[in-house]
């Protein structure tokens, strides 16, 4: 593997592959429910991380929500950027800033398919975050129908 840039250094934190503790998704308009995810931060010598999330039913393991991207970070500051493919039809570019060992982002653009399913995704906010030795996440989304809301909530433990 590369040597990391050395932009990378406020996400240092981040890198390596993570599997969730536990996962809990809610949102008014449907019946909670517990996932599970793995999650990998990964360098590769130029000046971002790429990533990827994969969750899976945790009973069946039935695959849900696929996440892939990028995170970069503005030279000699602590703005972050998050450009991301999902594999529900949508693109986003979120921005916001890194404090220590926490990331906080908001969605400026969501591009979706022409054809994608109501209600229309409007907004995502994240807050990742390092909590003693593990990794948590908190996902806010605002669609068509529903101001934003929490909808994930989920914890990992580092195993690589």
């Amino acid at each position: 593997m590369a040597a990391a840039h050395d932009m990378l250094k406020p996400l240092q934190w981040l890198l390596g592959k993570w599997r969730s503790v536990e996962g809990v998704g809610k949102f008014p308009t449907i019946k909670d429910f517990k996932y599970a995810e793995d999650l990998e931060f990964f360098q590769f010598g130029q000046p971002n991380i790429q990533y990827s999330y994969y969750s899976y039913d945790s009973t069946t393991k039935k695959p849900l929500h696929r996440e892939i991207g990028f995170i970069r970070i503005k030279p000699n500051s602590n703005k972050v950027a998050f450009v991301s493919a999902h594999n529900m039809g949508l693109s986003l570019i979120e921005e916001g800033e890194v404090t220590g060992e926490e990331i906080k982002v908001e969605s400026h653009t969501i591009a979706r398919l022409t054809f994608g399913s109501e209600p229309e995704t409007k907004k995502i906010s994240r807050v990742i975050k390092k909590v003693g030795d593990e990794l948590e996440q908190v996902l806010y989304m605002e669609t068509s129908k529903t101001p934003l809301t929490e909808h994930l909530r989920i914890r990992y433990k580092k195993i690589e």
